[in-house]
C-alpha cells in the first residue's frame, strides 16, 4: 500500500498523526487552562476523562498516534540520511535558508518524547493507571490539582517542563505548516500565511501549558494556594 510503502505516502502518515496529535494538544492545553479558574471544574473534568471505556479508547488510540508518528520520523530520517549517501559524512555548512527546527526535527522530536513520557510518570501513572490497575492507590485519581500541586512545587519538573515546551514550540512551528505542505493546502499566496499560523498556534499552545506550570509554582513559592 502506497500510504505505508511510499516516502510521499509515509509523509503523508506523519503529517495526519501530527495534525491529529496537535488536535489533542489543543483540547489538552484548555483543560489545563480551567485549573486557573476552577479547581473543582478541572477535577471534574478529570473524574469525567477517569478509567471510563471512552477514556480508556481514546488513550490507546492517542497511543497508536504518537507510536505511529515516532517509528515514521526514524524511518524517513533514515531514508533520507541513505539518499545523503556518503555526503552525509562531509563537514558542510548548513543551508541558511533551511529553519533551526527543520535541520533538527528528529532531535527535537526525541526531546518532546522524553518529555512525555515523564507526564505520563506525573500525571497518567498517578490518576488513570490506578484507577485501571488492581489494588492501586485511588485517593487522588481523580483529584488533578493534587498532582499539579505537588509536580509544579518541585523546581526541577518546573524547569524540565519548559524545556520540553519550548522543544515542543519549535517542534509545531515547523511540523504545523510542514504537515499543511504536505498534504498540499498551500499555495503560493498561502505559504507564509501557514507559516504565520503555525507559529502563531505553536506560541498560544506553548502559552497555554506555560502558564499553568508557573502559575502553580508561584502559588507554592508565595503560599497563596
Amino acid at each position: 500500500m502506497w500510504l505505508f510503502n511510499s516516502s510521499i505516502g509515509r509523509k503523508v502518515v506523519m503529517s495526519l498523526t501530527g495534525m491529529a496529535l496537535i488536535l489533542f494538544l489543543t483540547f489538552h492545553m484548555s483543560m489545563n487552562v480551567v485549573a486557573l479558574f476552577s479547581e473543582e471544574g478541572y477535577n471534574m473534568i478529570c473524574e469525567m476523562l477517569g478509567a471510563n471505556w471512552y477514556a480508556v479508547a481514546a488513550t490507546l488510540g492517542l497511543a497508536a498516534l504518537a507510536v505511529l508518528h515516532i517509528l515514521y520520523a526514524f524511518i524517513l530520517t533514515a531514508q533520507n540520511r541513505k539518499a545523503r549517501g556518503t555526503d552525509g559524512y562531509e563537514v558542510v555548512d548548513k543551508p541558511s535558508k533551511v529553519e533551526w527546527a527543520s535541520q533538527n526535527m528528529l532531535v527535537l522530536g526525541i526531546i518532546v518524547l522524553v518529555g512525555l513520557l515523564l507526564h505520563l510518570y506525573n500525571f497518567w501513572w498517578n490518576m488513570m493507571a490506578q484507577e485501571l490497575l488492581p489494588g492501586g492507590n485511588t485517593i487522588f485519581a481523580a483529584d488533578g490539582v493534587h498532582w499539579i500541586r505537588e509536580t509544579f512545587s518541585q523546581p526541577i519538573y518546573v524547569i524540565l517542563y519548559l524545556i520540553w515546551l519550548g522543544a515542543l514550540w519549535f517542534h509545531l512551528t515547523h511540523g504545523f505548516w510542514s504537515a499543511i505542505q504536505t498534504m498540499g493546502w498551500n499555495g503560493k499566496t498561502w505559504f507564509c500565511r501557514w507559516k504565520v499560523i503555525s507559529i502563531a498556534y505553536a506560541t498560544l499552545l506553548f502559552a497555554g501549558f506555560a502558564v499553568v506550570v508557573l502559575y502553580f509554582f508561584a502559588c507554592n513559592l508565595f503560599g497563596c494556594c
